[in-house]
């Protein structure tokens, strides 16, 4: 689809990258961009076309809100999400895994869910999905995130199935560390938010069911679909090195 001219909602868009994919929407010429946030006065208003919409993904009453707040939306962008940095076995690793799962996985299909027949009713529009790279691998100090994208890569797969009739295309976008808050703690190159934001756009435009949005999205990529084992005893290792210097509890 175009997106010149399309009216679009990005959920999590008061700052990081829900900020720079409604910046990349306005300069791509949308007609108007629905900027979903929790608190909509956090969404700085730097151009007429921006329209800040109250929105908790995790909230139903958020989300049937905004679908009367939002009627005309031919293009939505899930991209919030919540990411707690804990092991599997971890102490309150059941509690993390509820909290990424409620608004990685649930607070997603209560978007897609809400929005589907709207979409539909504009045209059949896109759905963007903001996945990760460890939708593919486990990253051992962070694996109950990672098990909300695995669980969200099947959710995307599974709506572009169901919504192919309707007209929708549905993209996953997969990137690694991208320069917001969400990976402030971890010491790694990161994807500049911009350049992920405009990679899904072009991703858009082409017709293409999965984007990679980043160097390390496209190497991992490799990796899990050429040596998936070398991938695993990769985690391993780091894990291991990590326990023998006794850095986890």
């Amino acid at each position: 689809m175009n997106i010149e001219n399309s009216v679009a909602l990005v959920t999590g868009a008061n700052r990081g990258l829900g900020k720079a994919y409604t910046d990349a929407l306005l300069a791509a010429g949308a007609q108007k961009v629905y900027a979903g946030a929790r608190d909509p006065a956090s969404v700085a208003i730097t151009d007429q076309r921006l329209v800040p919409v109250k929105l908790d993904v995790a909230q139903d009453g958020d989300v049937r809100a905004a679908t009367g707040a939002c009627p005309d939306v031919n293009l939505l962008i899930n991209n919030a999400g919540v990411m707690l940095g804990c092991p599997m076995l971890a102490d309150g690793s059941e509690a993390a895994l509820r909290a990424e799962m409620e608004v990685n996985v649930f607070g997603m299909l209560r978007m897609v869910r809400a929005f589907a027949p709207i979409l539909a009713r504009n045209g059949g529009g896109a759905i963007a999905n903001m996945l990760s790279v460890v939708s593919w691998f486990v990253f051992p100090f962070n694996a109950t995130y990672c098990a909300s994208k695995h669980a969200a890569l099947a959710l995307t797969e599974g709506v572009r199935i169901q919504l192919k009739a309707q007209g929708t295309q549905v993209v996953a976008v997969y990137a690694g560390f991208i320069d917001t808050d969400m990976a402030a703690g971890f010491d790694s190159e990161k994807t500049p938010p911009r350049q992920v934001a405009e990679r899904t756009l072009d991703g858009i435009r082409n017709g293409l069911n999965d984007v990679q949005a980043d160097a390390r999205a496209e190497a991992i990529w490799r990796a899990a679909t050429t040596d998936p084992a070398g991938l695993h005893a990769q985690m391993q290792q780091q894990w291991d090195e990590r326990a023998a210097d006794d850095l986890l509890v």
